[in-house]
C-alpha cells in the first residue's frame, strides 16, 4: 500500500509516530518523514496513524 502526507496540512504533532514508529519518525528538524510503499501487513498500525492525525494529513492508497 502507499502511505500520502498533504504536508500543506501536517503540522508535525507526531501523533502518527506512536502507532506506526516503523513507518513514521520526526526528523531532527521536526519535519515529519515516512515511508511511502509500506507492506500490507502494516494496514492496521498505519490506519491508526490516520486516525490519530489531528490535522487530518495522512491517507492510505490500495
Amino acid at each position: 500500500m502507499k502511505v500520502h502526507v498533504d504536508m500543506n496540512l501536517c503540522q508535525s504533532h507526531g501523533e502518527c509516530v506512536f502507532p506506526a514508529p516503523d513507518v513514521f519518525e520526526l526528523g531532527d528538524d521536526d519535519v515529519l518523514v515516512w515511508k511511502e510503499d509500506v507492506d500490507e501487513s502494516r494496514r492496521e498500525a498505519v490506519e491508526a496513524a490516520v486516525n490519530a492525525c489531528p490535522m487530518m494529513a495522512i491517507r492510505i492508497e490500495g
